[in-house]
């Protein structure tokens, strides 16, 4: 009995410090949102301010990044954000840019990797593999923060879908890539360039099978026909198919975030498969996902804040200062470049290219890759630690807080009256 009892007492306290979480980060977050309104900034980046005030400055939240309520609220938050941004995907837009997104997202992201790898060893002076590793982790680009931002920002959606979709389809490339380093870093596998492509294909295409499934099918239930079982839950049925999108590919060894963010732009498209959807039903989901976003924009940016380790900071402060130069400033361009100059197609003006050399937030997704590698006991953990949060600082508090002043000096900004509506 009172083995039970200390049981449920230690239940009832993690309980209580859950919620308590919850509150202190609510807290914070409305008044970092309402800071971030004063100033005219996207809100992540005071969010993420926010969480280093709560965090390493008056100690009021301390979640490792490798707990699994972190890991949940990292993996859900980004869910939604992604399927709320895959709502706002436009096929007629995708067709004109495919081959764009695709080299972004797959050679695009090893550039990064090696480019900023070989500034990392001999800045950091990291051994190969373990440079190679730090590059991976933050290679890929974040649609937490970027779809966010875009929503903020009236950019053109030409451009504005591009980028958000690059951020939805590298994910599976900077994992398997970050996974592959990994092993060969532990000892666990050997490298196979056959075996690493299929991988990446079987992940990258499996993903975008579950999220067309649970996409149409969700769609087939929410329409006005006669198979629109669920047409009068659009918030919980639209909410099911994002999460379960995820858990599916996930289990199945999938892109679980390639996944949910497809079934978010099939639902988006919805028109397209002759399956309407009643305006108010979608006024309903628009308005749900607006509210749920925010307070996972809140729960994500300012729990990163309040995992920054700034005594390992200061440690490689210098040196990791200039490997995230070389990844924003060189590594970023020259990727852009290699992926938009060979699309003759979508005919890229020089303004719009120059624009894409500065969105490449990084957030959420390396957060939670380094969350994962943390348990390993992988070497030089410090170091690729220290170096991945310092990205994220400064990709999400620079580069987030002045998007809509570079999209205004390059022009790619458009009028109230020009943007699109959502679906």
């Amino acid at each position: 009995m009172e083995d039970y009892t200390s049981m449920e007492s230690a239940a009832g306290d993690i309980i209580h410090s859950i919620f308590w979480l919850l509150v202190i980060v609510f807290i914070f977050g409305m008044f970092a949102g309402k800071f971030a309104h004063y100033l005219r900034v996207p809100d992540v980046a005071i969010f993420i301010l926010a969480g280093i005030l709560a965090g390493p400055v008056l100690h009021l939240i301390d979640l490792p990044a490798s707990s699994a309520v972190n890991q949940f609220i990292m993996i859900l938050g980004a869910c939604l954000i992604l399927f709320d941004g895959g709502r706002s995907i436009s096929f007629q837009i995708l067709r004109q840019v495919w081959p764009t997104i695709l080299l972004l997202s797959v050679p695009g992201v090893i550039i990064t990797a090696f480019i900023t790898a070989f500034a990392a060893i001999y800045l950091l002076h990291l051994p190969m593999i373990y440079a190679l590793l730090l590059a991976s982790i933050i290679a890929s680009t974040d649609p937490a923060t970027l779809i966010p931002v875009f929503r903020q920002i009236r950019i053109d959606e030409r451009v504005k879908q591009t980028v958000e979709s690059e951020s939805a389809f590298n994910d599976a490339t900077g994992s398997i890539l970050t996974f592959t380093v990994l092993g060969l870093a532990l000892g666990t596998t050997t490298f196979s360039l056959s075996g690493t492509i299929l991988e990446f294909v079987s992940m990258s295409l499996g993903g975008v099978g579950i999220g067309l499934v649970m996409g149409w099918i969700t769609a087939v239930l929410m329409s006005e026909k006669k198979f629109g079982l669920f047409r009068d839950y659009p918030a919980v049925a639209y909410t099911t198919a994002a999460v379960a999108s995820y858990v599916i590919a996930d289990q199945l060894h999938f892109s679980g975030f390639m996944a949910t963010f497809i079934a978010g732009v099939i639902l988006g498209n919805h028109h397209s498969f002759r399956l309407p959807v009643s305006d108010v039903k979608l006024e309903a989901v628009g308005h749900f996902y607006e509210g749920i976003t925010l307070m996972m924009r809140m729960l994500i940016f300012v729990l990163l804040g309040t995992q920054v380790n700034f005594a390992s900071l200061t440690s490689f402060l210098l040196p990791g200062l200039a490997v995230v130069a070389v990844f924003m400033l060189i590594a970023r361009p020259i990727t852009v470049l290699s992926s938009t100059l060979p699309d003759r197609k979508a005919k890229w003006k020089w303004n719009e290219i120059a624009f894409m050399f500065w969105v490449r937030e990084t957030g959420v997704i390396p957060a939670a890759l380094l969350g994962i590698i943390s348990g390993t006991g992988i070497a030089h953990m410090d170091v690729i630690a220290s170096v991945t949060f310092l990205t994220i600082l400064i990709t999400v508090v620079l580069q987030a807080s002045t998007t809509g002043w570079v999209a205004k000096k390059l022009g790619v900004t458009v009028p109230p009256s020009a943007e699109s509506d959502r679906s």
